[in-house]
């Protein structure tokens, strides 16, 4: 497994988190459709996934599609959604083959059927594999899942499952879509824009953040190293002193 160059030596986060940005600006800069920016940008994720894989992390969570994103034309949704479907047809077999573990984050109830059962079929075939842990977020917000997490919470209290004394960080945690995964060391966002956009707000509280120009089809396993570097670069001290 490659390491990452660091004058420090210091290990690569072990949790990367990745707003992918810019497929349409890349498309539009070439006089093509916005559908052909998500073509090559699914190209770009199977880049990151092997970078992820030699550059040593364990967790890599990508921000596939926003539950905003709904409001883009329904063409362009029709599009991505079978990208989607594409991809989990024809490509989670070598995902599987690769030790990549996948889940999908987001409210699954907005997208169709087949994709649901293929989602679901996809996250049982890989739920054993430790190579990479690889979450996808779709149809996700960070506000809503932040308030769904709260309702649940309110459920258990309701049910005398929980009192309010008992909650706390830690426990609040437990109750969000990402449970059982290691808040991200490491956001990136693509495209030159400098926002997270409503992506892991609760998880990324002491993320660093890295804000890259690149757009995200062009995005290649050195961006990613130039990312995790600069990573290595920062004095993370979680509101400590130094």
């Amino acid at each position: 497994m490659e390491a990452v160059p660091s004058s420090a030596g210091a290990e690569p986060p072990v949790h990367v988190a990745i707003i992918m940005d810019g497929n349409g600006r890349w498309a539009k800069a070439r006089g093509l459709p916005r559908t052909a920016g998500h073509h090559r940008g699914a190209d770009a994720v199977r880049r990151a996934l092997t970078g992820a894989g030699e550059l040593g992390i364990s967790y890599l969570t990508l921000y596939g599609f926003s539950s905003e994103n709904w409001k883009r034309p329904a063409a362009e949704v029709d599009d991505l959604m079978g990208l989607l479907r594409i991809y989990l047809q024809r490509e989670i077999a070598e995902l599987h083959a690769s030790g990549v573990r996948l889940r999908v984050i987001g409210e699954r109830e907005r997208l169709g059927e087949d994709l649901v059962r293929l989602i679901s079929a996809a996250e049982q075939r890989t739920v054993d594999n430790t190579r990479l842990n690889l979450t996808v977020a779709l149809s996700y917000g960070g506000r809503g899942e932040i308030a769904l997490a709260a309702r649940r919470i309110a459920a258990e209290v309701k049910a005398g499952r929980l009192t309010p004394d008992e909650i706390d960080e830690p426990l609040f945690a437990k109750y969000l879509l990402t449970a059982g995964i290691p808040d991200p060391d490491l956001v990136i966002r693509t495209s030159g824009e400098k926002r997270i956009s409503n992506f892991l707000l609760w998880q990324s509280a002491y993320a660093e953040l890295v804000f890259m120009d690149r757009l995200w089809p062009d995005f290649t396993k050195e961006d990613l190293q130039d990312a995790i570097r600069e990573f290595q670069c920062r004095d993370r001290r979680y509101g400590a002193s130094r």
